[in-house]
């Protein structure tokens, strides 16, 4: 009896992952469609436009995060210079700024009518085509500012790989005739390569799901299709054909960067390694150094930052009503409940690995994680069409057996709302619990398990207990993610469910940006708190990222 407990496990974390997998299939399902007037109306006007703007802001956003939070990386893991302490973990603050938060700051500082503008023409005199100034509204804005506030994904996984690497490496080159420049680009640089890869791909995936920052500055994407389809066209299939066109462009995204990691394959082979420390920066070279950290760190976190609290100052007083409290509970009590289910299933999912360990097992973390892989309008058209579906056939089947109505069960309420964010963000809680699991020594469970104590007891009180630390910074994260996720709310939402993020997009579309910082002032603050707690790790050689994937 006791041999088929572990399948049953099997089984059950099989169940969740077709189950969290069933948006992405319904997508894909779609190219198989006949086109129908619509699409070919959008081929004919849109689709261009769209591939040809998607295929650039992923390819801009990447590289210019890759500079950004590669070079910074590489300046704090191997240079001293002042500020360098503070510099290595407030260089990720612009993780808790969301997209379209930057992208309403920025708007209001840089368009004609905002204060710089106004500042420069009342200075010197100008007016209307006198002076050329850049357009934020516009693709290469998008790729600027969407690249401040995604660059800490390179700089996080880029600082753990060039904090781990040995200065022997490093001191063979130089020995050999090589210069510093010559030993970076030829040693140090391809030892972290992979890891500021994956920290690349990930900022192009976040860059393919944004919506509000791309919507808002008038860059015309498949996340903007998408919606405009549905909701404006009212053409569901064909909005999930576009769903399905940005999935490949995602799939093909995980690929390139597995192709890159598998092909650059770099060891350190010395015996005991000694860790870097650091160059010694003086002078010219260790000011230019604070300036290279300072201006990204200005860029994606204070200067928005600044002039969200400043305009929140302003209309704090005629925005922040019973309303307003109203938004912040459904915010707040979506993302607690999908944190606790995530954690819930994810600690289900890697159990079942840890006392079965079959093939199955790992093919049902893999499936399962790929959710945060897909954006997030893309998972909204994939739960709506089957959700839909379930709604008509039991209204149906309501009014032929009992002669009622059972209305919108599944589309009118919360519960469409909280499985996308699972489906979302379940990879974000499989990260914490796998790296909590993997710190637990097997010979507990051995020692438990020749004392009779079952699986589930052991989970319940051998694992838990031991796991609180990683469960409660995976539940954090996953409810950081919630507050923040723009696209999937939006289509989700029932009529008249409101929450900060949906407040402060509304807001800012109808232009009243000064009474949408409220709304994402508190967004920011609740995001500050995981960034606090990964700083906590910053400075240590194989620090844990919970989410991002796994240990570095």
């Amino acid at each position: 009896m006791r041999r088929c407990r572990p399948d049953l496990w099997q089984i059950v974390s099989l169940l969740i992952a077709i189950l969290v997998s069933i948006p992405a299939l319904v997508v894909l399902v779609h190219l198989a469609f006949p086109m129908g007037e619509v699409w070919q109306h959008l081929a004919d006007t849109v689709l261009l436009r769209y591939v040809r703007n998607t295929a650039w802001l992923a390819l801009g956003v990447g590289s210019v995060g890759f500079i950004i939070g590669g070079g910074t990386a590489w300046l704090c893991a191997n240079c001293r210079f002042p500020g360098r302490s503070i510099f290595k973990w407030a260089l990720l603050l612009p993780l808790a700024v969301p997209t379209y938060a930057i992208a309403f700051s920025y708007a209001g500082l840089l368009e004609y009518a905002g204060p710089l503008q106004t500042s420069l023409r009342s200075a010197f005199g100008w007016s209307r085509g006198d002076y050329w100034f850049p357009e934020i509204r516009s693709l290469p804005g998008a790729i600027m500012v969407m690249a401040c506030v995604l660059y800490p994904y390179v700089y996080l996984l880029g600082l753990a790989a060039f904090t781990g690497q040995s200065s022997n490496a490093s001191e063979v080159s130089r020995t050999l005739g090589k210069g510093p420049w010559v030993t970076f680009f030829r040693v140090t640089l391809p030892l972290a390569r992979p890891a500021m890869i994956a920290g690349t791909a990930l900022m192009i995936m976040e860059a393919l799901s944004d919506f509000g920052a791309v919507q808002y500055l008038g860059v015309d994407t498949f996340t903007t299709g998408i919606y405009r389809t549905w909701f404006a066209l009212g053409a569901p299939q064909a909005a999930a054909q576009l769903s399905a066109i940005l999935l490949l462009f995602v799939f093909a995204t995980m690929l390139a960067e597995q192709w890159s990691r598998g092909r650059a394959r770099f060891y350190q082979v010395t015996g005991r390694d000694r860790l870097s420390s650091g160059i010694e920066l003086r002078g010219t070279r260790a000011l230019l150094a604070v300036i290279a950290c300072l201006v990204p760190l200005s860029l994606g976190f204070l200067i928005p930052s600044a002039q969200l609290v400043f305009w929140t100052v302003s209309t704090w007083s005629e925005v922040v009503d019973y309303r307003f409290v109203q938004y912040a509970w459904h915010s707040v009590s979506l993302a607690a409940l999908t944190a606790v289910l995530a954690l819930f299933f994810a600690l289900t999912l890697r159990y079942s690995l840890r006392i079965g360990g079959s093939w199955g097992s790992r093919l049902s973390i893999r499936f399962a994680g790929l959710g945060y892989a897909v954006p997030g309008s893309v998972i909204a058209v994939g739960v709506l069409l089957p959700f839909g579906w379930l709604d008509r056939t039991v209204d149906e089947f309501a009014r032929e057996w009992f002669g009622t109505s059972t209305g919108l069960i599944f589309t009118g309420g919360i519960a469409a709302m909280v499985f996308g964010y699972l489906v979302r963000f379940m990879a974000v809680a499989l990260g914490a619990v796998e790296s909590a699991l993997d710190k637990v020594s097997p010979r507990l469970d051995e020692a438990a398990q020749t004392l009779g104590v079952r699986p589930v007891q052991r989970l319940w009180r051998l694992h838990v207990p031991l796991l609180f630390n990683g469960l409660l910074t995976g539940g954090l994260l996953v409810f950081v993610d919630v507050m923040k996720e723009l696209p999937a709310t939006l289509i989700l939402r029932p009529f008249n469910y409101d929450t900060l993020a949906v407040r402060a997009y509304e807001l800012a579309s109808d232009e009243l940006l000064a009474e949408s910082a409220s709304a994402a002032l508190a967004i920011v603050a609740v995001g500050l708190i995981p960034v606090i707690v990964l700083s906590r790790s910053i400075g240590r050689f194989g620090f844990t990222v919970p989410g991002k994937g796994g240990r570095v």
